[in-house]
């Protein structure tokens, strides 16, 4: 998974991601001004320079207003296929986690479900067909937390990351983690697990009635004016538009264009396409407490035990001012937003990948992302 200012590029959409949200300290932001920025193209063209970043694309925002914007590197390998525009799409990853945590506190907060609810409950068809061990006794805010002790469909070992072209339902998905080990009792501790956030999406569906992408775009997309983005679910739906391409080594050690991942591997949990302008205005609502009632909102934001933190000595611009960095990526791309605590200053930057160090790249993002937003520390 990914921790917090520190990718590490291990499945679906690698993880998702907060820093807890504190109140913020008196800044510039904060306090009505506008923040001295650092040079965001500087930035991008530092981050182009890591060993294993093919392209880089950010645009900085304050109080909702783009303020900066850069790209660099290109949008193939080699530089190849020119410079990828900033206002591009981009696979958002695990971020998309946090857009389907909102879907289903918002039906909570409607009364047509309840975090306790059980998962055997609202999807009946999963104890019947044993897709999920003990489905009777998980329940919504475990999916949620990722407290169910359901292993993780996303491995390796179960899926083909390099099948571009067979579509996969998602209960499919969902049967393929059925007899791996689990990591815990449910509710007892922390662990990642796309499959929780696979079959959150089968919730939303069934309770609205409605595709996951409808949902999406009907709650999230058009209300906060994200005009660009879309839930693609079944190949060979990609990235629409110019945008860049990552790059990973398969198995027999051929350099394989990941701009084509299967769509069957996002839906719920990693699938959202959007670009910077978009996924700025769903993290600014969601900090600023648009989109849930406080006691919702805290159901993804508390901190879990046994859920990795960071280090205060480790925070970007030194804890001052807080910030949120939801991040998600797999094979060939990285995609991190951050988000002060009071919602004002805001950098999103896509990175596409090829063969590197995800740890040396990680450091890369989060030390563009200081040269942006803090360039006086």
């Amino acid at each position: 998974m990914i921790h917090p200012l520190s990718v590490r590029v291990a499945g679906l959409a690698c993880a998702v991601l907060t820093l807890s949200v504190a109140a913020a300290p008196a800044t510039a932001a904060a306090s009505g001004l506008r923040p001295e920025l650092g040079d965001v193209q500087q930035a991008m063209r530092s981050l182009a320079g890591t060993a294993g970043v093919v392209g880089a694309i950010g645009e900085v925002y304050v109080d909702g207003k783009r303020a900066g914007k850069g790209s660099a590197g290109s949008r193939r390998i080699d530089g190849k296929g020119g410079r990828i525009p900033s206002d591009s799409r981009y696979r958002i990853g695990s971020q998309t986690k946090r857009l389907t945590a909102v879907v289903v506190l918002q039906l909570v907060k409607e009364g047509k479900i309840d975090l306790e609810d059980k998962l055997a409950d609202l999807l009946p068809e999963v104890a019947e067909q044993d897709a999920v061990a003990r489905a009777g006794e998980i329940t919504v805010r475990q999916l949620l937390r990722h407290t169910s002790g359901i292993p993780n469909w996303f491995d390796g070992k179960l899926v083909d990351l390099y099948d571009f072209t067979t579509y996969y339902p998602p209960l499919d998905l969902v049967k393929m983690s059925r007899d791996q080990p689990r990591t815990g009792e449910p509710g007892e501790k922390y662990h990642y697990s796309n499959t929780n956030y696979t079959l959150l999406g089968l919730i939303i569906e069934k309770v609205a009635g409605r595709s996951l992408a409808a949902e999406f775009a009907r709650r999230l997309f058009e209300p906060l004016g994200m005009s660009r983005s879309y839930l693609p679910t079944r190949p060979p739906q990609g990235i629409k538009g110019p945008h860049g391409h990552g790059y990973h080594t398969d198995p027999q050690g051929k350099l394989r264009d990941m701009h084509r991942l299967n769509a069957s591997y996002g839906n719920a949990a990693g699938g959202v396409v959007s670009t910077a302008r978009d996924i700025t205005r769903f993290h600014r609502a969601f900090v600023q407490g648009k989109l849930l009632p406080p006691d919702l909102q805290r159901v993804i934001t508390d901190p879990q035990e046994g859920q990795p933190t960071q280090p205060p000595s480790e925070r970007l611009c030194g804890g001052d001012p807080a910030f949120e960095v939801p991040s998600g990526g797999t094979a060939g791309f990285i995609a991190t937003t951050f988000t002060s605590s009071d919602g004002r200053l805001q950098l999103a930057v896509s990175t596409t990948t090829s063969v590197g160090s995800p740890l040396a790249i990680s450091q890369a993002i989060n030390k563009a992302a200081e040269t942006v937003l803090c360039p006086d520390k």
